[in-house]
């Protein structure tokens, strides 16, 4: 119950709960009002940063979500250019995380990074269409344990400035393993082949547990 009300911060969070705690100090030797929001402030910080355990089903022939948050996209399209994959064919799933919303992302199954771009860019809107193409991104190429190639791509949002990646090429991932965050709002998408989608526009989806595709 307490890890429930109290989850594992991030190790990103806290300089951010340290300044947030300050600003809160201020404002309330100015006033216990703005004490009062610079506390709610200093508690959605916290709540933003935080990184709770999830329960991976550690099946090969699933997919599951790297990211919390709205599914926005189920459709197929041409492979990430970035990665010489725009002559390909894969299915795409995008997921919309808002400034509620766990921000840690997971990889979706089991294999090894081939590769990982990182590309800077601009902070529109993640749920808009041309976020995918000019936002900033990091893109992370996973091939499965069937020959797959999987494709999770963080795309920062309007707010977010940054993206974390705590993964390294050719590192061994077990499904629902955590490989980054995106700070203040932000978007993943994964493309994959041979797979069929279980999820449809409007659903909300759980980091490492929902079940986005099936073989």
């Amino acid at each position: 119950m307490f890890s429930k009300i109290f989850p594992k911060l991030h190790s990103e969070g806290y300089k951010f709960i340290v300044i947030a705690a300050v600003i809160t100090i201020i404002l309330y030797s100015l006033s216990s009002f703005l004490g009062l929001i610079g506390l709610v402030l200093t508690i959605w910080v916290y709540y933003f940063f935080r990184d709770p355990e999830r329960v991976i089903i550690e099946d090969d022939n699933y997919l599951v979500s790297p990211a919390d948050g709205e599914v926005i996209k189920v459709e197929e399209v041409d492979g990430p250019k970035e990665l010489s994959l725009e002559n390909k064919k894969f299915n795409k799933i995008s997921i919309f995380m808002n400034v509620f919303d766990c921000h840690v992302n997971r990889t979706p199954c089991k294999g090894k990074i081939e590769e990982i771009l990182y590309k800077p860019g601009k902070f529109l809107n993640a749920s808009f269409d041309k976020a995918s193409e000019d936002n900033e991104r990091n893109y992370y190429k996973i091939k499965d344990v069937h020959g797959n190639d999987i494709i999770v791509v963080q795309i920062a949002g309007l707010i977010a400035r940054r993206i974390v990646c705590e993964s390294n090429k050719d590192q061994d991932l077990s499904q629902g393993e955590r490989i980054g965050m995106i700070r203040f709002g932000s978007r993943a998408d994964v493309y994959y082949e041979n797979y069929q989608p279980l999820v449809k526009i409007g659903q909300r989806a759980i980091s490492g547990e929902t079940l986005l595709a099936k073989k």
